[in-house]
């Protein structure tokens, strides 16, 4: 199951084309985490507003993933990937420049916009990458995106100590200039190792029709908006409690992604050697994920002091627990096309693609906006308790899924 010398040179080299395009992604996405809700603040930007400019780059991921997930054939997958990774680059160079906007609504309309055309680059590169894995790797995807998933958890964990240090060394533009030209420097790399692939079209309307799979798509909503709403508010929220300066601020936000990347790999192997565990898997992630929100402010009603070590280890609880409850559900989705008749080409790994790709983006939306709104209103100990809620939710529809599936099956065999 795991990926070994018998890979071909093709395989290999499609490895090292989605591991620079995790990495690099995800790096320039981490590094606004520890500054750039205090630069905004400082340009007359509220929390919920910081939210929504957060939200909104998933929003138009979520968008943005549904269109060229459905598209992947005619467009063509190489060409999407490489694309949107000079798109995703150009714009983190131009959002550097930003500080030097007026303050107030001219600021806040251009980090929108840079924003929005980012996340669509982002979009097109990731919707594309997912495709083209699963195209390469058709037997083992688990266990390969829990390997492409080191390379998202390294990025994550580099991003806001990176970001924080270029901040407080050379200032607000220098994170995003050096960053942008590495996701420069993907383009070429991609363009000429990764394979070419073509395929015939596929419904996507038929895909969401599935009971299953909006089952695990409502899943990987849940946690998606756990990691968008950390991203927003947990700097603030450490600041203000903790008096902890934006150097320390990215090195605490370390504890989500550092357990993640850590454990992807490990999750993978799991998830394609036993994979009737890969439910189970879900829902155990999903509540260790529901009690670690919950106690990460801790909620008020449980009358628990907030202490420093306290959201240290709920961080980390969180990284393991979004990890074991992400790393199946991709599989299980194209699991579940394949069951209901999709043929097993480019064109269904591609509106599976979107399809994860956009609520995992709808997840990132809601987190950042709604958590965003509801820290400025109550504050982030209550905000953080609605993500647990949330991810208890997920837990008890997927367990009312999967026993409803087991009655079925008992019904048949009888």
């Amino acid at each position: 199951m795991t990926p070994g010398p018998k890979m071909t040179r093709q395989q290999i080299l499609t490895l090292i084309a989605m591991a620079s395009i995790n990495f690099s992604s995800m790096i320039c996405y981490s590094i606004l985490g520890p500054f750039f809700p205090h630069e905004a603040e400082k340009k007359g930007v509220s929390q919920a507003v910081i939210g929504l400019i957060f939200g909104c780059y998933a929003f138009c991921t979520l968008v943005g993933s549904l269109i060229l997930g459905k598209y992947i054939v005619q467009i063509g997958a190489k060409f999407m990937v490489t694309a949107g990774l000079f798109v995703s680059g150009g714009c983190t160079v131009v959002f550097g420049f930003l500080d030097r906007a007026p303050e107030g609504t001219v600021f806040i309309v251009l980090c929108f916009v840079v924003r929005s055309m980012n996340a669509v680059g982002f979009a097109a590169a990731v919707t594309s990458s997912f495709a083209i894995s699963a195209k390469v790797f058709p037997h083992n995807i688990a266990t390969i995106l829990g390997f492409m998933e080191i390379f998202t958890g390294i990025g994550l964990i580099l991003g806001p100590p990176l970001g924080g240090w270029m901040y407080q060394s050379f200032g607000y533009e220098i994170p995003f200039i050096v960053l942008g030209c590495l996701l420069f420097l993907t383009v070429p790399l991609n363009m000429w190792i990764l394979p070419n692939a073509v395929a015939s079209q596929a419904s996507f309307f038929r895909l969401c029709t599935r009971v299953k799979i909006m089952l695990v798509c409502f899943v990987v909503f849940t946690l998606s908006s756990g990691i968008g709403f950390l991203d927003a508010t947990l700097s603030l929220f450490a600041m203000e409690k903790f008096s902890m300066s934006t150097g320390s601020v990215g090195l605490l936000m370390i504890g989500v992604s550092l357990p993640y990347g850590a454990a992807s790999p490990v999750f993978g192997i799991i998830s394609d050697k036993y994979p009737f565990i890969r439910r189970w898997m879900m829902v155990s992630g999903g509540m260790a994920s529901a009690v670690s929100f919950c106690l990460l402010g801790p909620v008020p009603v449980l009358h628990i002091k907030s202490q420093l070590w306290l959201t240290v280890v709920m961080l980390v609880v969180i990284g393991f627990s979004l990890c074991m409850t992400c790393i199946p559900t991709f599989a299980e989705m194209l699991i579940c096309a394949h069951e209901n008749d999709f043929e097993e080409g480019l064109s269904t790994l591609g509106l599976v693609s979107g399809l994860f790709s956009a609520v995992w983006s709808a997840g990132m939306f809601f987190g950042p906006t709604v958590g965003g709104y509801i820290t400025q209103k109550l504050n982030f100990e209550w905000s953080a308790g609605v993500q647990g809620a949330l991810a208890f939710l997920a837990v008890s529809t997927n367990i009312s899924g999967i026993t409803s599936s087991q009655k079925i099956l008992h019904y048949l065999r009888r």
